[in-house]
């Protein structure tokens, strides 16, 4: 998934998190337009940083198969 897409499905929840929470407290939803953009901004950026992590844990998977896969050659040529 891209770097865009991430940030903007989070940023979309933000926003629907946003409505649900004045729908509880039935306020209108178009009252405070810098509260919708807070609670875009937020999850946006979890979501840019979630997107790194996955990327950094699929370099650190991908490192971890390769030594494994070294290691399996290295016993099988000595067994």
């Amino acid at each position: 998934m891209s770097l865009l897409a991430n940030v903007a499905g989070f940023s979309a929840f933000g926003l629907l998190v946003r409505f649900g929470q004045l729908g509880i407290q039935r306020r209108n939803p178009f009252d405070n337009l810098a509260g919708h953009a807070i609670s875009m901004t937020f999850f946006g950026t979890l979501g840019y940083f979630a997107y790194q992590w996955d990327q950094r844990a699929a370099v650190l998977l991908a490192e971890k198969r390769a030594e494994l896969a070294q290691r399996r050659g290295v016993e099988a040529e000595s067994s």
